[in-house]
């Protein structure tokens, strides 16, 4: 985050380069920079002549230089921007020449998203030379939330870890739709209050009782009837609740709680380092692991192994996700 708000106040200090590569596998940056590139570098009226999207589908590298080589009309600069520049990937090679010496009244943006540009190409490492090169690196599960404190409280808003959990749940480590989410919330909440799971539920439409946040919580405490309540919700809603998001949660939560039993150190902090957890959650393992010592935590993780496969029909045909549900609280309780 840090490299993009250098990027942006370089580009509104007037230090504009000829060529930026955006790569990477989140797109989530890649486009926030491009938008902001082709918003700000010329005026509205500037753009009419000088700005042009081009897409890797549809242009080839001579057609990208021979745009890129031509002259501003009445304005300083042009832009030209080339969106899914990855499918450009075979035979981007020959960008090189015009990455040697690009035209200075240019401003190249290569959108080249969901893979990582090849370091080892020369044109990779003449475009770091005379130009900028960003890569948009995947977040992993576990910083996603942090991620979502951070754009909040950048735009004086405060959530809770539980609500950011239940959006991270739900909406995963996509961050364009985290993004429109959060946007969302702000338009209806006031900055005063803290964003929590019932401000989550009543305008996102998640639900804060009914999740696999609170079956891993009621699991963990061995809250029979609480679990069974969650599960028999999932049972009716299937198409909301995909067992393949709840059997892979549950996995990674047995799977810390095993290293969990493991270290010597449970001090916070430790904890909370070790498991890549807020420590909010800490007293989450705490109980779980007074309830599943170290020897039924890994019958456990063997058991939901087993119900992941039969759940992608192996060995076990046309096994409703109702059946695989009631298996999966016998197995685990």
């Amino acid at each position: 985050m840090d490299e993009v708000k250098q990027i942006v106040k370089d580009i509104k200090e007037g230090k504009i380069k000829p060529i930026y590569l955006l790569t990477g596998e989140e797109p989530y940056y890649i486009d926030r920079i491009s938008e902001f590139i082709e918003q700000n570098v010329l005026s509205e009226a500037e753009r009419g002549f000088n700005q042009m999207v081009l897409y890797g589908k549809e242009v080839t590298i001579e057609d990208i230089v021979a745009n890129a080589k031509r002259y501003p009309m009445m304005a300083e600069r042009q832009v030209v921007i080339v969106k899914e520049a990855q499918h450009l990937a075979r035979s981007i090679d020959k960008l090189f020449s015009y990455a040697e010496n690009p035209q200075p009244s240019t401003v190249l943006v290569l959108c080249y998203k969901y893979s990582k540009f090849d370091k080892r190409k020369k044109v990779y490492k003449q475009i770091k030379k005379t130009g900028v090169v960003f890569e948009s690196k995947k977040l992993y599960e576990n910083k996603v939330s942090d991620w979502i404190r951070k754009v909040l409280q950048g735009k004086g808003y405060r959530i809770t870890p539980k609500a950011s959990s239940l959006l991270v749940e739900f909406l995963g480590t996509d961050l364009s739709k985290i993004s429109n989410d959060l946007e969302k919330l702000q338009l209806v909440l006031s900055k005063e209050k803290e964003i929590t799971a019932v401000a989550i539920e009543e305008n996102i439409g998640i639900s804060k009782d009914y999740n696999n946040f609170e079956l891993k919580k009621a699991i963990g405490e061995r809250n029979v009837l609480k679990a069974t309540r969650i599960l028999t919700y999932f049972a009716q809603n299937p198409k909301d609740n995909p067992f393949v998001v709840t059997v892979t949660l549950l996995n990674t939560f047995f799977t810390q709680l095993l290293k969990y039993h493991g270290m010597k150190d449970h001090n916070p902090k430790s904890v909370a380092s070790a498991l890549g957890i807020n420590p909010y959650f800490i007293s989450e393992f705490q109980v779980a692991a007074r309830n599943y010592p170290m020897k039924k935590v890994s019958s456990v993780i063997s058991s939901l192994r087993e119900l992941d496969l039969k759940a992608k029909g192996v060995g076990s045909a046309n096994i409703s996700q109702a059946d695989l549900l009631k298996e999966l609280l016998v197995k685990i309780i």
